[in-house]
């Protein structure tokens, strides 16, 4: 039979749990938006518009006929320069779309810098509404690049914004996350749905784990590969279909990975599903030794 002093310790953990609703800020995310969205239409929009009134409507639609378009040379010449103002237009836009969130990027962290750790989810603070605020503002420019008919310009994004780190040679396909608190080396391959998640929510009420993830170079991922926070992938690490890691998982590399949890596949195992016979295994750590003599020597001259 309970005591009175049990009652009293039960309800003491009841208060000290209380949970409370997370305050999302909405009014800040849709500022926000408002101001990268529109700041980026507004330039490229006011070139188009004045291009169409002064140029392409009296010269091209009020032309009279099809003849007179193309028997004079200032019409012809506003009929093929309208696709050339449309990309210039377009070019802006995606460059101001970075220029604004970049700027307003940079004022977040000024206020509450990204920093790795755990994040409560059941009290109000600083540092969860900005985790917040980031993650909404960087949505729509990675959408706008990444669904954008120049794709790898994404890359650009990340670096110019200062979300993420990625090296040259590094192509990142259409993937979950992976947009913020990332630094991807060399020459890496990231396929069709990978996800590099820097953030884990740990029930409604419970924590957000957000830690930095790390990739050094010539790291590869087939498709729908998967790390969790924390982990990090040496040199060479190269992930086959659905290869899925933990939190804080280190891999060594110079090896190939696949499982959920990912574990390695031995020398015999690669050969006989690649198909691989010993003297591609040969070429292959020639090409190795090469690549690190060329990487000492990069480092020397610098």
């Amino acid at each position: 039979m309970a005591t009175s002093s049990d009652e009293t310790i039960s309800s003491d953990l009841e208060v000290e749990n209380v949970k409370e609703e997370v305050d999302l800020k909405l009014k800040l995310f849709m500022v926000a938006f408002f101001i990268i969205f529109s700041i980026s239409f507004l330039i490229p929009g006011v070139i188009f518009v004045y291009y169409l009134i002064q140029f392409f409507v009296p010269l091209v639609l009020e032309a009279g006929s099809i003849f007179t378009v193309f028997s004079n040379i200032q019409s012809i010449l506003a009929l093929m320069f309208m696709p050339f103002v449309m990309i210039v237009c377009y070019f802006i836009h995606l460059f101001l779309v970075a220029l604004v969130t970049r700027w307003l990027w940079g004022i977040t962290e000024r206020i509450s810098p990204s920093k790795e750790g755990m994040i409560p989810l059941n009290r109000p603070s600083k540092t969860l509404d900005y985790y917040h605020i980031r993650s909404f503002m960087i949505k729509y420019p990675k959408n706008v690049y990444v669904k954008g008919p120049f794709p790898w310009l994404a890359n650009w994004l990340f670096n110019f914004v200062g979300t993420n780190k990625i090296g040259k040679g590094t192509t990142i396909e259409e993937q979950v996350c992976g947009d913020k608190f990332c630094e991807v080396g060399n020459n890496c391959y990231l396929g069709v749905n990978s996800v590099l998640t820097t953030h884990l929510v740990e029930g409604i009420f419970g924590r957000v784990s957000y830690f930095k993830i790390k990739l050094d170079d010539n790291v590869t991922f087939t498709a729908q590969g998967c790390i969790a926070p924390g982990g990090e992938l040496k040199d060479n690490s190269y992930l086959l279909p659905y290869a899925s890691a933990f939190k804080f998982s280190k891999l060594q590399g110079n090896n190939y990975y696949f499982g959920i949890p990912l574990r390695k596949i031995f020398k015999k195992k690669t050969m006989e599903y690649l198909g691989l016979s010993k003297e591609d295994l040969e070429r292959d750590k020639e090409l190795r030794m090469k690549q690190q003599q060329l990487k000492k020597e990069l480092k020397t001259e610098d």
